[in-house]
């Protein structure tokens, strides 16, 4: 049997409803669900389902998505990256809903949620993958800790009260130092997110590259850079100064004490994002950040 895993931003009762809902659709479509235990059990508070909608219910361990099809995300994008850290190793796609404000990752918009779980019933849907960035925190040679991220990894200060001192290396050799709030190293996914807010471009998603940005720093030569996807990114903290943080996609933070270096490189494994209407990444921009098209008149028509 066909078996989709639902990861839902429980928090608020309109997603609750929508989550019974595709539940429901589901169900009738002939395809079992699996459900996270504490947001499955929110969804039931209130609402009366009928008896032989009966869920698998998993724990949230990092294997709860394996030989699904599919992870259907109800929520904004905060949502979303969640719930990447359970298709990923199961590689399995992502199907993002946005039931938040911008859902810049999402597929989908509550309106059209119908003709979403429509084409997922029947297998009309494309696979897309986006690339990742592995994280390395070393300090005199010793490996501290490993991640990942799909938006971006950043080395930030730990505290407000001192300027973070680093030099940023690419490919083995120095590019420069500078003091800083942090930088910010993007995937073309995560181009739209922190790296965008910190003055950085937007990358469309099939680009293969890294994108490196200072955060607030003091210095003249510190602007965005595009570096290759096989590049090597290193970030040295000051020896003399004070701890940073990494912070890969919010969610998982690992501790750089001084004289320790983050080494970024592009992700063994991928996140798949599934594809429905193959709208063009301009329109996603034109829709997501209301920009200004009125106007446009296209090619001309030349008959």
């Amino acid at each position: 049997m066909r078996e989709v895993l639902v990861v839902l931003h429980a928090g608020r009762a309109t997603n609750r409803r929508v989550a019974a809902r595709v539940a429901e659709r589901l169900a009738a479509s002939g395809i079992r669900l699996r459900v996270l235990a504490d947001e499955w059990a929110e969804v039931q508070n209130g609402h009366d389902l009928p008896p032989e909608l009966r869920p698998v219910v998993v724990d949230g361990s990092p294997a709860c998505a394996a030989e699904t099809e599919a992870v259907i995300v109800l929520g904004g994008d905060g949502t979303l990256l969640r719930a990447a850290d359970l298709a990923r190793p199961a590689k399995v796609p992502l199907l993002g809903v946005n039931l938040g404000r911008v859902g810049f990752l999402a597929e989908a918009e509550q309106e059209s949620l119908g003709e979403a779980l429509d084409a997922v019933a029947a297998g009309k849907y494309q696979v897309e993958e986006r690339m990742t960035v592995d994280a390395v925190v070393r300090h005199h040679g010793r490996t501290l800790d490993r991640t990942w991220a799909l938006n971006e990894a950043c080395v930030e200060k730990s505290t407000r009260e001192r300027i973070l001192e680093v030099m940023l290396e690419i490919d083995g050799r120095p590019v420069s130092g500078f003091g800083c709030d942090g930088v910010i190293c993007s995937t073309p996914t995560g181009s739209t997110a922190y790296a965008f807010s910190a003055g950085g471009p937007l990358i469309w998603p099939q680009v293969e590259a890294m994108l490196v940005v200072p955060s607030n720093a003091h210095a003249l030569f510190a602007r965005p850079l595009v570096v290759s996807p096989t590049s090597e990114v290193a970030i040295e903290i000051d020896a003399t100064g004070p701890p940073a943080v990494l912070d890969c996609d919010g969610r998982r933070i690992i501790d750089v004490p001084p004289g320790a270096r983050v080494e970024i490189t592009r992700g063994v494994e991928p996140v798949r994002m599934m594809r429905l209407d193959g709208q063009p990444f301009a329109d996603r921009l034109v829709r997501k950040f209301d920009l200004p098209v009125r106007g446009w008149r296209g090619e001309p028509d030349d008959s």
